[in-house]
């Protein structure tokens, strides 16, 4: 049974939203570990998270912890399932049926967390009538109507950066108003559509620029390296 939760007025902040699927991962993982009870203090310290922030962004959606006892984990666990969505399923359309594409769709996280890839789209001939993991491939012309009659939720695009932006505003015209980008470009949407963009090649490069650099002593071996230093310096001169 879900606790009743009263959230506040104000809006919640997408990082807010972020750190709430954080918790429930780690709060999943204790339930599993047969943990019951957690406190804010507990919970960051053994995730490395900030308790004040914990407290604070659990209280936007209600009281949830009891003093002197903490979280019972399986009751916030599914607190956390309802607030982010995850108690239903909801379903995924996604478009263009290529490399990235065909992975997606069988990929174990999303139906770990209730989003079900139900129709998927492409507009090369070739790919249309095709099959990826069962699912018929779809014309992309057909997209508004399919969509209507899946009750599509969410659209995930996997399509080349040049023609990212037109399947966007054929998603958009069809009432999705979520949307998961993976073509590596910026694209312009409407305030009443979600975007995500998950650029892996960004990501990449940034890890590419820390290979690039020269390794770096930290604080402490380079103070280690001086203190030893003057040590053997002294004891070279009390010889």
């Amino acid at each position: 049974m879900f606790k009743a939760m009263a959230m506040k007025v104000e809006k919640v902040s997408e990082l807010t939203t972020n750190r709430l699927s954080l918790y429930l991962r780690c709060l999943e993982g204790l339930a599993e570990a047969g943990r019951l009870t957690i406190s804010s203090d507990d919970l960051a310290r053994e995730f490395h998270f900030n308790s004040a922030q914990i407290r604070k962004d659990l209280a936007y959606f209600g009281e949830f912890g009891v003093r002197g006892k903490g979280y019972e984990v399986e009751t916030l666990r599914d607190n956390l399932r309802s607030i982010l969505g995850l108690d239903k399923c909801h379903k995924v359309a996604l478009i263009g049926a290529g490399n990235l594409g065909s992975a997606l769709v069988d990929y174990y996280g999303f139906h770990q967390r209730n989003f079900h890839i139900t129709a998927v789209f492409d507009s090369d001939p070739d790919k249309i009538g095709q099959r990826v993991k069962n699912i018929e491939i779809s014309d992309m012309k057909n997209f508004s109507s399919v969509a209507k009659r899946d009750n599509i939720e969410v659209a995930v695009i996997a399509v080349p950066g040049t023609a990212a932006q037109s399947v966007l505003e054929i998603v958009s015209a069809a009432g999705i108003k979520a949307v998961m980008n993976f073509a590596p470009v910026p694209l312009k949407v409407s305030s009443d559509v979600k975007l995500n963009t998950v650029d892996l090649t960004t990501s990449l490069e940034s890890l590419s620029y820390f290979l690039a650099q020269p390794p770096r002593t930290n604080g402490s071996e380079t103070l280690l390296k001086s203190a030893r230093a003057q040590g053997f310096t002294a004891v070279k001169n009390k010889r």
